[in-house]
């Protein structure tokens, strides 16, 4: 991997360390508070600088190549860091779990307060991922790709809704809520610029699509 790309794991790392340290503590209590995504203008410039290029194969992933869920602090790991995140009046038991609280979905605008019924998405999923690019990458990059608490790649949805998108690109799923979708291609762009993924055709021009509408 580049130099620059390196750095860029290397500061998801004391990120992730600094959340570890101080996040359950500074959460906002604003529901679904994932980290806010480039503006629309932003977007649109970083989708302009992303590789275009057909979607590679799926040969040799596994979910296992993108360790996730890894601890964070204490007994929390990065799943329920990320419900505690997102949730309103969550309470986590001595093992992190959360007991209590209410969760409200953006993908399809539903409220919950049992976090079994939530999953947490991968903005850009795993698979979507390593066929764009991150086959290529080492398993500690994945692992900090899978787990980054810092770019807009975790958020708190509607289980069967998380897999009902599955892997697929903003080509072929967007949310149900249609008042989202700008935050959501806003979020995919931001991640892949960072990342340095590519986009396949049909991928930047529904993309192009919500961001020209945002």
């Amino acid at each position: 991997m580049s130099g620059i790309y390196a750095r860029r794991i290397a500061v998801v790392a004391a990120s992730a360390a600094l959340a570890a340290t101080t996040g359950l503590l500074t959460a906002p209590t604003a529901q679904a508070a994932m980290p806010t995504p480039v503006s629309a203008s932003t977007a649109r410039t970083y989708l302009g600088q992303l590789t275009v290029s057909t979607e590679g194969s799926s040969s040799g992933y596994s979910r296992d190549k993108f360790p996730h869920w890894i601890t964070q602090s204490g007994a929390c790991n990065t799943r329920e860091v990320v419900l505690k995140r997102d949730g309103t009046g969550v309470v986590q038991d001595s093992a992190c779990a959360a007991t209590g609280g209410s969760w409200y979905s953006e993908y399809d605008g539903a409220t919950w307060t049992a976090a079994s019924d939530l999953d947490i998405d991968h903005m850009v999923p795993l698979a979507e991922a390593w066929r764009s690019g991150a086959s290529g990458w080492t398993n500690a990059e994945r692992q900090s790709f899978a787990n980054d608490l810092t770019r807009p790649q975790l958020i708190a949805v509607t289980d069967n809704v998380n897999q009902s998108k599955s892997d697929q690109d903003p080509g072929e799923w967007l949310p149900s809520r249609t008042t989202y979708r700008c935050t959501y291609a806003r979020a995919w762009v931001h991640v892949k610029h960072y990342y340095d993924l590519t986009v396949d055709s049909t991928e930047k021009s529904a993309l192009q699509s919500v961001l020209n509408g945002c």
